[in-house]
């Protein structure tokens, strides 16, 4: 059931990423790791004429944070976090341009792509394992539940952290 979407996704991602330097054939292999060496090489010139400062960057779920980090070791810089920091946290001195110019728009789009197939892929799993329909909760306007002083008093909670 997954093996035709996953091969989509990867030719996705693997074209998004051709923007920004991946290899298809041998010649195109050489010429991405030269490109990848010139983004290196482009680094390390902003930062010598731009102090690389640190960078904390919070991802909403473990896919997006998982992206993020390898395109990081990817172009040689290191990722990190602190102690009592949260794991959603990612950490790494870089220079303002290479984040603004290179890394972030990069990580942005390969994101959007992998965001969208894994809502494709758990839609398609819930509806064949669980339950077909997927339309939208109720929305119920916000007076029904403030009228009733009762309703907190017997609202039970839970949360998925």
């Amino acid at each position: 059931m997954g093996d035709a979407h996953e091969e989509r996704l990867i030719a996705k991602l693997k074209k998004i990423e051709a923007l920004f330097v991946r290899p298809a054939t041998p010649g195109e292999r050489v010429a991405a790791e030269n490109a990848r060496q010139r983004i290196r090489h482009r680094l390390e010139q902003l930062e010598r004429s731009e102090r690389p400062i640190e960078f904390r960057f919070s991802f909403p779920d473990a896919w997006s944070q998982s992206l993020f980090i390898a395109l990081l070791r990817r172009y040689g810089l290191t990722p990190y976090r602190y102690s009592g920091q949260r794991r959603t946290t990612v950490m790494t001195r870089v220079t303002t341009t290479f984040v603004n110019e290179t890394l972030w728009p990069e990580f942005r789009e390969l994101n959007a792509t992998l965001q969208a197939h894994l809502e494709s892929v758990t839609k398609r799993i819930i509806a064949y394992a669980i339950d077909q329909d997927d339309s939208e909760i109720d929305l119920r306007p916000s007076h029904e539940r403030a009228g009733d002083s009762r309703a907190s008093a017997e609202q039970g909670r839970f949360t998925l952290e």
